[in-house]
């Protein structure tokens, strides 16, 4: 054997043999969740609930820290600028994928500077209205939109969010015109839609589940393929004929790109345990969170198309890239 190829051999099994120590001792210290939006989001709730029994299973604390600001960019940052050990990670959502086109420029790499590690889970995002605005079904929104062509208007958490994107591929694939009407945040929409000022709003269904169980808001349609088993009597826009309406809000862990492949995999274990834990799964269930099982590899081919779709239905309907 040659001596170059015996030393090329020799250093693979030495990176080998580091990056599998590294994963045994993993974590050596406290974790820091980064969340890059306020707490009551739906990727913190569903976050904290599976974080919290990883926390147990590794005998480590896992400190969740909200940062919220621009879009959520200040957060992912911090994130892409810690130490690859594992003891750094971001919690996050759809959102993750509509930065890259909203903005004209970010401090990291949406698809390099980052692995994907876990998906947590999905939720329906759902079609809401006032029960003052007197609609039964998604078909007379629909029907209403149709009779006066733009007078209608819908909500969003902010230009590019979540509720401002399922509301477009909702109203792309039923052709309707209604004037958008962006808000600081989903408390503000919120507020506006129940008092009636706004006539639909899409959001993810966590959020959007005590208003309805209380009879604030009205659920028309989840934009799902399937009904959601936290309202089994709402149809889907898939149920109305509506072609590619479906727009899921999904819930992910992402480490530094640079992160030893030992450890992403010993934290894709560990979530992958909390998520079966019977109270975890109840939990979940009841914000409306679904499984969405997959490898980490398969998440990270998944995070990728997200990325690139989402970017095709902005430039679809004119958002364009802000500084």
């Amino acid at each position: 054997m040659s001596s170059p190829r015996w030393r090329y051999l020799a250093g693979f099994v030495l990176l080998v043999t580091a990056q599998t120590a590294s994963a045994q001792v993993w974590p050596e210290r406290t974790i820091q969740a980064i969340v890059p939006f306020a707490a009551g989001a739906a990727n913190d709730i569903v976050g904290r609930i599976v974080l919290e029994q990883v926390s147990r299973q590794v005998n480590q604390p896992i400190v969740v820290e909200n940062r919220p600001g621009a879009g959520g960019t200040i957060g992912v940052t911090a994130v892409a600028k810690a130490p690859p050990d594992g003891h750094a990670v971001l919690v996050h959502s759809s959102s993750f994928s509509a930065a890259y086109s909203l903005y004209k420029s970010l401090p990291y790499d949406t698809l390099n500077d980052f692995t994907a590690v876990v998906a947590l889970g999905k939720t329906p995002t759902v079609l809401v209205t006032a029960p003052s605005k007197g609609f039964k079904t998604a078909g007379d929104l629909i029907a209403a939109a149709k009779a006066k062509p733009g007078a209608m208007n819908f909500a969003s958490a902010g230009i590019g969010s979540v509720s401002h994107l399922a509301a477009e591929r909702f109203r792309l694939s039923a052709g309707i015109e209604a004037q958008h009407i962006p808000f600081r945040g989903p408390n503000e929409a919120f507020t506006e839609v129940m008092a009636g000022r706004i006539d639909f709003y899409f959001l993810p269904l966590a959020p959007a589940l005590p208003l309805v169980k209380e009879g604030q808001l009205v659920a028309l349609a989840v934009s799902t393929d399937t009904r959601t088993a936290a309202l089994p009597e709402v149809p889907t826009t898939a149920e109305l004929g509506l072609k590619d309406s479906a727009y899921l809000f999904w819930t992910g862990i992402f480490v530094p790109a640079k992160t030893p492949r030992a450890i992403v995999d010993k934290l894709y274990e560990e979530s992958g345990k909390a998520l079966q834990v019977g109270a975890v799964k109840e939990r979940l269930a009841k914000v409306g969170s679904e499984p969405m099982p997959m490898s980490t590899d398969e998440f990270g081919r998944y995070f990728r198309e997200d990325v690139l779709s989402t970017a095709r239905l902005m430039q679809q309907v004119g958002i364009k890239p802000t500084d």
